[in-house]
């Protein structure tokens, strides 16, 4: 069961999970707020292995958040939690810095049918270190712990710069924390939001590709993972909890995001530079220290004239700046090299952003000539203020739309004037009321495979 409402924050033990009588440390006794109030959180931190002594900080840490960021937290270290009835009552399960085998058969099966059912896993640091003899939470967890050289600062790239994880983040971040190292790189089958610069410490041993947080949509529920809160000043740092309130967010569902595995991209936008691209018609785009481009003014285009395009994946990030979501702006493809912007228009396909107009001129929509699946769209699609992820596929004469990694739209083109083929690509500044914000544009060049 999934529920809404009023939200407020409490740490139970068994006794209040499950109905029964416990005692001893393993129980965290507090009332509870109703199942019926809201997005529910379990924090669960057996350990049977080595114990972090930062576990209490913690749960005290992730309590907070979900009195701010609109969640209850029930905490836990019994497993006889684990039972499909009690599971149903929450929206995601936190293993903070569990170790060892944790689970009996039975729970298991419980975790990997609450799982499949929709259900949401957030990992904190040595959940990595938790069940290596069960397969199904090796894949949950994306990778299992390796070792780990001493606790030292380090630089931490930001790779998904859109996900509510990392968004708040800069493009490097440098934190001090025990920086794990894994049995295997998740990349292939994970979407990474961020890894470590190997050269930025000592001992690192994944060979310059070492993520560290990432995400996953697996077997029907979400994922979310990151290797910090070894130390109990993690849980105090408010670019480190800004990040686990992002995950956590994302797991619930308060927030959505683009968790497919994403390999083989190259940048057009990287947020340094506009090397490559030219303004056409009237107002600009402002690059901001953040590497994020802003809408000024307007109608012209900003488009990529270094190359054109046939067959691809373009992915980039975006977010409206008008709480209301009247801004107007808009990704073009297929359209050939002019300095016009009406080019564009008039022999090419735009990908809208306009929260507010008709069906095929609004957020989703191939303007003018397709409607996006509207109720996918809005499920999937953040509010003003947050960032979200476009991918366009072009596929010989055929395009396709996913939004936050939910496809929304597919369309094939038949004028001739039109075709997709060959092209460039352009985003819009449509107007002086219009402020609308770019990151990240990067494209993976696919083998034609016609229409």
């Amino acid at each position: 069961m999934r529920t809404t409402g009023r939200l407020t924050t409490a740490v139970v033990g068994t006794a209040l999970l499950l109905g029964c009588v416990v005692s001893g440390p393993a129980a965290s006794h507090s009332p509870s707020a109703s199942a019926d109030d809201g997005k529910r959180v379990l924090v669960f931190s057996k350990t049977a292995g080595f114990r972090h002594d930062s576990i209490p900080e913690g749960i005290a840490a992730v309590r907070e958040l979900g009195e701010t960021g609109g969640f209850t937290v029930d905490a836990t270290e019994d497993a006889g939690a684990f039972t499909s009835r009690n599971l149903g009552r929450y929206d995601a399960v936190v293993f903070l810095s569990t170790t060892g085998d944790v689970l009996d058969a039975a729970q298991q099966s419980a975790f990997e049918r609450y799982i499949r059912s929709g259900g949401s896993y957030v990992g904190i640091h040595a959940a990595a270190d938790t069940e290596y003899d069960w397969e199904f939470y090796g894949g949950l967890a994306g990778a299992y712990f390796h070792s780990h050289p001493a606790i030292q600062p380090a630089t931490v790239d930001v790779e998904d710069r859109a996900h509510p994880a990392t968004s708040g983040l800069a493009r490097t971040w440098d934190r001090t924390d025990e920086w794990y190292n894994y049995r295997s790189n998740p990349r292939e089958r994970a979407h990474v939001l961020a890894s470590l610069d190997e050269s930025s410490y000592t001992g690192g041993t994944m060979h310059g590709d070492h993520p560290i947080a990432w995400c996953q949509n697996y077997q029907g529920g979400r994922a979310f993972y990151t290797g910090g809160g070894h130390t109990k000043e993690s849980f105090a740092e408010p670019a480190f909890r800004e990040h686990l309130l992002g995950g956590i967010r994302w797991a619930i569902g308060d927030a959505q995001a683009d968790c497919r595995p994403e390999n083989g991209y190259r940048p057009l936008f990287d947020g340094s530079s506009v090397e490559g691209w030219k303004q056409a018609g009237p107002g600009s785009f402002t690059l901001s220290d953040d590497g994020t481009l802003t809408s000024n003014g307007g109608m012209g285009m900003l488009w990529y004239a270094a190359s054109s395009f046939g067959s691809y994946s373009l992915k980039l990030d975006w977010k409206m700046a008008s709480a209301s979501g009247d801004d107007n702006s808009g990704v073009f493809v297929g359209f050939p090299p002019s300095d016009d912007p009406w080019s564009a228009v008039n022999q090419g396909y735009e990908i809208q952003i306009d929260a507010t107009d008709v069906p095929e001129k609004t957020t989703g929509s191939v303007y003018g000539f397709r409607s996006a699946d509207l109720k996918k769209r809005d499920r999937a699609l953040n509010p003003p203020g947050e960032w979200n992820t476009y991918e366009i596929r072009v596929d010989g004469e055929r395009l396709r739309v996913w939004l936050n990694g939910v496809k929304i739209n597919d369309f094939t083109n038949t004028d001739p004037a039109r075709s997709l083929r060959d092209g460039h690509l352009g985003i819009q500044n449509h107007g002086a009321e219009d402020q609308v914000s770019f990151r990240d544009i990067r494209i993976k060049e696919l083998p034609a495979q016609g229409d």
